[in-house]
């Protein structure tokens, strides 16, 4: 069970590095995104602040640091994109081209399941220290 978790808390953590990485490559893509559709100030700086913290929290999931407060962020972050982007993409100007209401909604499901599995880890780790203190 132990070996498990931890090969499912690693597979957790790498699309929050693809993508962490990915919010440096293609920073234009992720700014566009923000200004088509959400009131998330700072444009560049956000793009690059949230991908740096998903670079460090996937990196902290695999080598199993911090795992209850990374997870609660990751969720948090992950719950601020699905009403600050997601939702309102669904109304933006350009929404009678279908294509843009399936990607957000695509993305908003994968956000609200990556959010789950976020707080399922949190718990379980809980969980796991609370009835076995000797549990890293």
């Amino acid at each position: 069970m132990k070996r498990l978790m931890t090969i499912g808390r690693i597979l957790f953590a790498l699309p929050f590095l693809v993508m962490g990485v990915n919010h440096f490559i293609m920073t234009d893509v992720f700014v566009k995104l923000l200004v088509d559709s959400s009131f998330i100030p700072g444009g560049g700086y956000t793009v690059l602040l949230t991908g740096a913290f998903m670079i460090v929290a996937s990196i902290a999931l695999i080598f199993n640091k911090w795992i209850p407060v990374i997870c609660y962020l990751l969720a948090a972050m992950l719950f601020i994109f699905i009403v600050t982007i997601h939702i309102p993409g669904f109304f933006a100007p350009d929404v009678s081209q279908g294509q843009i209401v399936e990607v957000h909604l695509m993305n908003m499901l994968k956000d609200v399941g990556l959010m789950g599995g976020a707080l399922l880890i949190a718990g379980y780790h809980q969980y796991c220290k609370e009835n076995n203190p000797q549990t890293p």
